[in-house]
């Protein structure tokens, strides 16, 4: 959030009034989850610039967290395993504890990225008591990242972005029922894989998925083609009862479902989680830029930032995105 959008923000909860969100929520946050949990408190996790450490902040409202503290929750090792690149960490709660998922390469080979999980057991995951519960296993040992859970009819699924070997992409989406924290209790269905021309723009990259339940159906979206101004939602439908784990169940969107807007100065929109606002309209979280030209490899550019749009539903019960808003108050 900017400044003034912050003062604006405090003024408004000052005087009495429900507390006003503003774009850019906050700044220079990528791959940013929000996660709603039974104890009031609305927790942000994302990607920090520099890729070297996982921090969080919590507060009672979506508006309070632009301006909530930031808490460093764990720094990467200086050498080995874990010492590269640290990306898209996601939070989550289960079996009695907290657990962060997230993406980490080598200090040696910073983009080996593979999916690690630490865990903390206070009430308050905002600590520094965390502690590694290790790598996660999939069936090959590839570039791995951008994890989430999904709950669905006693089951808990995995669903995250790999390179398959024998697939010249940079990744794909697989899901998973899961037997553990770490492990995985089927061998993984492959959901997408990047095809279409605006899933292959710079890089053939599918990742970010993320899960939205409305009206019987699963929709599950995901981020395609490089991180700059061609960076667009895709997104996957199926039935709520339907077997998840078969790829027939799932229908692709044939075009982005949520893509820049030269309109509203909004760029590269991607990698998105889904939350609840206090008035229990679903709210789609994602980061994206407020230019479109970025001097050299756009993974350098720090100014991904956190944004958040309420999501809309046609008569037919689909998501509409719409176009992304531009700076400001969220109405």
């Amino acid at each position: 959030m900017t400044t003034a959008g912050a003062s604006l923000a405090a003024a408004s909860a000052h005087a009495g009034e429900a507390p006003k969100i503003f774009n850019p929520l906050v700044l220079q946050r990528a791959d940013p989850q929000i996660y709603k949990h039974t104890d009031g408190y609305y927790y942000l996790l994302a990607t920090a610039p520099e890729f070297d450490r996982l921090v969080g902040r919590r507060a009672k409202t979506l508006a309070g967290l632009a301006t909530a503290e930031e808490v460093l929750l764990w720094n990467r090792p200086t050498e080995g395993k874990m010492g590269g690149y640290i990306w898209a960490p996601e939070i989550h709660h289960f079996d009695g504890q907290w657990h962060i998922y997230f993406g980490a390469g080598d200090k040696g080979d910073v983009f080996r990225v593979r999916t690690y999980v630490l865990t903390n057991s206070d009430a308050n995951p905002l600590n520094t008591n965390w502690s590694l519960l290790g790598q996660v296993e999939t069936p090959w040992d590839t570039f791995t990242l951008d994890a989430t859970l999904f709950e669905h009819s006693g089951t808990r699924y995995l669903c995250w972005a790999q390179g398959e070997p024998g697939i010249h992409t940079n990744s794909n989406i697989y899901l998973a029922p899961m037997a553990s924290p770490l492990k995985l209790a089927a061998a993984p269905a492959r959901l997408t894989v990047p095809t279409l021309g605006w899933e292959i723009i710079g890089y053939k990259v599918n990742e970010g998925p993320a899960f939205l339940v409305h009206k019987g159906r699963i929709f599950l979206t995901y981020s395609a083609s490089a991180t700059d101004e061609n960076y667009c939602l895709g997104m996957l439908t199926a039935s709520e009862d339907a077997d998840l784990m078969d790829p027939a169940s799932w229908t692709k969107s044939p075009v982005p479902v949520f893509k820049s807007s030269a309109a509203n100065n909004v760029w590269g929109p991607g990698h998105n989680s889904f939350t609840v606002d206090e008035q229990g309209r679903d709210i789609l979280v994602y980061h994206a830029r407020d230019y479109q030209k970025i001097e050299g490899n756009p993974l350098h550019d720090p100014n991904r930032h956190t944004r958040l749009q309420v999501v809309q539903y046609r008569p037919d019960g689909t998501p509409d995105f719409g176009e992304p808003v531009k700076n400001g108050l969220l109405r």
